[in-house]
């Protein structure tokens, strides 16, 4: 499907050394030459009182209030937007977020201006999207001096494994250096910026990098997990997530950071475009910029879905024959997977393809799941809702998961229509807000494979339909009928 897809997975969807400081222990050599950036505000020195004549006192608070609720706005609206699909999860409490970044407005940067307040959150927005490219460059290149050279240093991961896990990340730093230094070019003397469209819509193609990094997370993401199992890598993890310099992130959150700014650059567009007035010099480029990075968006989310739905299907361990449904391999993209319990208490692993819903059982080996039962064409499920308290067909939720007290909560199940080996799947989500994930899921899953069988059999109907009425009374007859 897409990397903005409604599926709801990993979340899936970026590297240098150290030896960490835990109270009292010493940090190593190689990191006493990292400084930590400084994310504190330098208050501006105060203003002479003969100035007060000349500017007004109430407008730089005025531009800094703007700029510092469009910083916010953009931010808190973007950061959370998938590309990916990735297996369902639950609900995160916002407390466990990350520390964010202290951000500054461009009205921190500029002592006053005679703009009006559509300019003034016009330049906020672009200001924020020359940040984000400085951000991100400095990030990708602390996680290279942080994690990548020091694993590969210190041996903790090979060479190899370094390369599966990082990808490409490496080529996107000169990318964004590129996008960063047009930018600042762009600003004037006053420190603003007045045509930004050109360089954007002439930039934009260069992010085709992209679908080979983004592609390769998928399994970037199964060989992290993997080796995260192995002491010397999940202590050395720990203690780079412990420190200061990584503001509480993960190596995995590092590794996403690029394709999370992705999907930023067209709502940053959009906001852009609100704020340019008629007869700009960006009226006309702008919308040609936002479909650029559009186009680049959904082909990398159409290749990313592709890859991750193969990594998946390679990853199916079939116990009979009869499970290798046609449908499984004809999937392009997966809706969303993740784990449910059936009407047993038992837990299981749950794939949503395009055409076909299997459901299985983690193996022994990492990232490999056994088919379990059999696997259900979407074009003939039935989804049924459970309410709450209700107990399922084909044995007892209550019994399973309550001790026979409390009432059964998020089930659903699903059946398939005329197959004989297919029996009803009782299952229970996590939450309520899973199961409502899943039903949403399933729903249009079966509506667009019905609608995708419906389609072939019309295409294929009018070159058939003379064969229907055929009399097969002599290969004449027939020869006449197929010449017609």
């Amino acid at each position: 499907m897409s990397l903005l897809s409604t599926s709801l997975s990993f979340h899936f969807p970026v590297f240098s050394l150290v030896s960490f400081t835990k109270e009292g222990e010493m940090m190593s050599d190689h990191m006493k030459d990292l400084e930590e950036p400084s994310n504190k505000r330098v208050k501006p020195v105060a203003k002479s009182n003969s100035l007060t004549g000349v500017i007004p006192q109430v407008k730089t608070p005025a531009l800094k209030r703007i700029g510092m609720s469009i910083s916010r706005s953009i931010s808190f609206r973007t950061e959370a937007r998938p590309l990916p699909p990735a297996p369902l999860r639950n609900r995160t409490k916002a407390s466990s977020f990350p520390r964010r970044r202290n951000s500054q407005c461009w009205s921190d940067t500029v002592e006053s201006h005679d703009l009006t307040a559509k300019e003034i959150k016009r330049q906020e927005v672009i200001y924020e999207l020359t940040q984000g490219e400085r951000q991100l460059i400095e990030d990708l290149s602390l996680v290279k001096k942080v994690y990548y050279e020091p694993m590969l240093k210190l041996d903790i991961l090979t060479e190899s494994e370094l390369g599966q896990i990082f990808g490409t990340l490496d080529s996107l730093i000169p990318l964004h250096e590129d996008l960063l230094s047009r930018l600042e070019r762009l600003r004037g003397s006053e420190k603003t910026v007045g045509e930004v469209g050109p360089t954007l819509r002439d930039w934009f193609p260069c992010l085709g990098a992209y679908i080979t990094y983004c592609c390769n997370q998928v399994g970037a993401k199964a060989l992290l997990d993997q080796k995260k199992q192995e002491k010397k890598v999940e202590e050395f993890l720990r203690l780079c997530q412990e420190s200061s310099f990584s503001r509480k992130l993960d190596l995995w959150n590092f590794l996403d950071l690029p394709r999370s700014r992705l999907v930023k650059y067209p709502l940053l567009l959009k906001e852009i475009q609100k704020c340019t007035p008629p007869e700009h010099p960006d009226e006309d480029t702008l919308p040609e910029a936002l479909e650029v990075i559009q186009d680049v968006v959904a082909e990398v989310n159409k290749k990313t879905g592709e890859a991750e739905c193969q990594f998946y299907r390679r990853g199916l361990h079939y116990l009979e024959e009869s499970q290798r449904l046609p449908e499984i391999q004809q999937s392009r993209f997966l809706y969303c997977h993740g784990e449910l319990k059936n009407n047993k208490g038992q837990r299981l692993h749950v794939f949503l393809f395009e055409l076909a819903l299997v459901l299985t059982r983690p193996a022994d080996s990492s990232h490999l799941f056994n088919v379990y039962r059999q696997p259900l064409p979407n074009a003939l499920l039935n989804l049924e809702e459970i309410p709450d308290g209700e107990a399922s067909g084909g044995g007892s939720f209550r019994g399973a998961f309550t001790g026979g007290n409390d009432k059964v909560k998020n089930c659903f199940r699903v059946s398939s229509r005329g197959r004989s080996k297919a029996h009803p799947y009782s299952l229970q989500a996590n939450d309520s807000f899973s199961k409502q994930q899943w039903i949403t899921c399933l729903r249009q899953a079966i509506v667009q494979s019905r609608d995708r069988t419906a389609q072939t059999s019309f295409h294929l109907e009018p070159a058939l339909r003379h064969i229907a009425d055929l009399n097969l009374s002599s290969d004449t007859e027939m020869a006449d009928h197929t010449s017609r």
